[in-house]
């Protein structure tokens, strides 16, 4: 049986999204069929429809989502029918290298559901990450499938499939930021906002929002951030250093992915500090750093995937923290949309004023 549903389909780069009808068929062995009720609109799905991530058209964006399990494939265990769920696209495979030390975070065979969605001429759709979550139905891995508590409503749950999660994981799993170091965070969008809250529920003492815009900072500040610097007006690098006693802070988080903002992380990092890349860069970047100072400076240079999370440990976490009052994901929902509204969403991405829009379904 398959399923026809309505979905946004990238047809080809740079060209507008549509809202299309597709067919997405039952669960095959492994996989889940899952009835999505939210799904954030992140850059990266910006990305797939500018032809940023490979040309593999037609795309079906979507991918920060949440939603109910409706049917699952023969062999999987892990979740059922009527589950409340965040989707996530890296489903471990347990087997890899990675995986067998321990470190199934790294894993590097992730999985995506084998059989393909196809519009209604039977052409085939590549799902953004795996997922293609702008959609009323879509099919995944069971593995990319993580039960959470219902309480959360879905607008929120699904931000930790993606960017929140990158951010909060940029600070706790791959920073190792803990009780009274000092953070500072480059690049205040949602991930930099993430990796904010995320140093303030570890305990920094100190959380350092640096941003060129100051309706940024001022949300920085809103959620936890103790001082702001705006670097078009200062030298980000000097500032950090005079906020530390000239030291530098302990850990340096780079959520904007260019090599100047790398180096303002480089040098604003404290002597043995760490500095973590979660931006992510272009592929014709280059980097030039000085060996001596790599090697004199000390400490660790990070790349943060996803946040280093691992989603069955992760997730459920998370969602039980906000569910205590402690973890403030509200604040980073600033409009819920509907399904037709995702070009327009894209637009508002420039502008700056926005965390995520959210569409719910």
């Amino acid at each position: 049986m398959t399923h026809q549903v309505r979905a946004v389909v990238a047809r080809g780069k740079g060209a507008p999204v549509s809202l299309e009808t597709i067919l997405v068929p039952d669960p095959g062995p492994g996989e889940a069929l899952v009835r999505i009720q939210a799904c954030g609109v992140c850059h990266t799905d910006l990305h797939y429809r500018e032809g940023g991530i490979n040309d593999d058209f037609p795309f079906l964006l979507g991918h920060e989502a949440a939603g109910v399990v409706e049917s699952v494939g023969e062999g999987v265990t892990d979740v059922a029918p009527g589950d409340f769920v965040i989707l996530n696209w890296r489903a471990v495979c347990g087997s890899c290298r990675a995986c067998l030390r321990g470190r199934p975070w790294y894993c590097f065979n992730t999985h995506n559901a084998k059989q393909k969605m196809t519009l209604l001429d039977g052409t085939e759709l590549s799902p953004a990450l795996g997922i293609g979550a702008f959609a009323e139905k879509t099919l995944v891995a069971a593995g990319q499938c993580t039960k959470v508590d219902p309480a959360a409503s879905a607008a929120v749950a699904g931000l930790l499939g993606c960017g929140v999660m990158a951010g909060i994981g940029a600070a706790i799993n791959t920073g190792n930021v803990g009780r009274g170091d000092s953070v500072a965070v480059i690049g205040c969008g949602g991930v930099g906002d993430a990796a904010v809250v995320g140093s303030n529920l570890a305990g920094a003492a100190k959380i350092i929002a640096v941003d060129i815009d100051d309706n940024k900072l001022a949300t920085a500040r809103k959620l936890g951030a103790t001082h702001t610097v705006n670097s078009r007006e200062t030298d980000a690098v000097e500032a950090i250093r005079e906020l530390t006693g000239g030291n530098g802070a302990d850990v340096v988080i780079e959520a904007v992915g260019r090599p100047e903002t790398y180096k303002q992380a480089f040098y604003a990092r404290d002597l043995a500090g760490t500095v973590v890349l979660v931006g992510v860069p272009t592929p014709e970047m280059k980097l030039e750093l000085p060996l001596i100072d790599v090697f004199g400076r000390g400490g660790s240079l990070k790349s943060s995937w996803y946040g280093d999370c691992l989603p069955s440990r992760d997730f459920p976490m998370l969602i039980d923290l906000y569910l205590q009052g402690r973890l403030p994901l509200d604040a980073f929902v600033t409009e819920t949309i509907a399904l037709d509204e995702v070009e327009k969403a894209f637009e508002r991405m420039h502008g700056g004023d926005v965390l995520r829009s959210v569409v719910v379904l």
